[in-house]
């Protein structure tokens, strides 16, 4: 073939350190504007940004030059460095070192967006770690709870 075309879409997650619950209403909204831009930046798309206090949802389409663990790098770095220079109550703000990445079809886009921009509802009734821990079963993916949570 002469040319290359890939699909690859990608729901990432990630908690702000120790899950500290410093993502405010008000942060928010500017975080998840910034990250879509840092996709976009990056050559990513992002599809849904969303989340609560504590950890973040993305929903990633990925060009072929970007591997995940470069484009969750590049998001990671540069979004907790702005927030620490942007802000100065959060000059402290990290995300934690680990993150989620997990494979969905073309198919259940409409889905995972509709997820991603309700996880406030979704949070009233379900914690982070049991959401996180439902991902890795659900894609089969083998833990060791002594390790997920830092």
């Amino acid at each position: 073939m002469a040319h290359s075309y890939i699909s690859i879409y990608v729901h990432c997650v990630f908690s702000t350190k120790y899950r500290q619950k410093l993502i405010t209403p008000e942060l928010q909204t500017r975080l998840w504007q910034y990250i879509g831009a840092l996709a976009r930046e990056n050559k990513m798309k992002a599809l849904a940004v969303g989340g609560v206090e504590d950890h973040v949802h993305l929903k990633l389409s990925l060009p072929p030059t970007l591997s995940i663990s470069k484009a969750i790098q590049l998001i990671k770095g540069n979004s907790s460095r702005w927030v620490s220079k942007t802000f100065s109550e959060y000059r402290h703000f990290k995300w934690q070192e680990g993150y989620g990445a997990f494979s969905f079809s073309l198919s259940g886009i409409k889905r995972t967006i509709g997820y991603i921009r309700n996880q406030r509802q979704h949070h009233s009734k379900s914690i982070f770690q049991t959401e996180y821990i439902s991902f890795l079963q659900k894609h089969d993916i083998d833990y060791d709870e002594r390790y997920l949570w830092g």
